[in-house]
């Protein structure tokens, strides 16, 4: 006999995470950076622009919104590392 629980037996780690991602962010943007283990806007600060548009469901747009969401908060990409 099985027996009922409150919560389910695998739960998703994004669910957990209370995340600060652009609201209009494409779902495959979303899947792409919760993916990677960003959820909030903050953990982008670490990465360059380059990086992020390397992963696969981020495009113009998501970058856009990416930019807005940052500027918002007087947040950044980590600047381009030069070789």
């Amino acid at each position: 006999m099985k027996i009922a629980t409150s919560q389910p037996a695998t739960s998703n780690l994004s669910d957990q995470v209370e995340s600060d991602l652009p609201a209009e962010l494409a779902q495959p943007a979303r899947r792409a950076l919760t993916g990677a283990g960003i959820f909030r806007l903050e953990q982008l600060t670490a990465l360059s622009e380059a990086e992020v548009r390397q992963l696969h469901g981020i495009g113009s747009k998501a970058m856009d919104q990416l930019h807005r969401a940052l500027d918002a908060k007087g947040l950044s990409f980590a600047a381009e590392m030069k070789r």
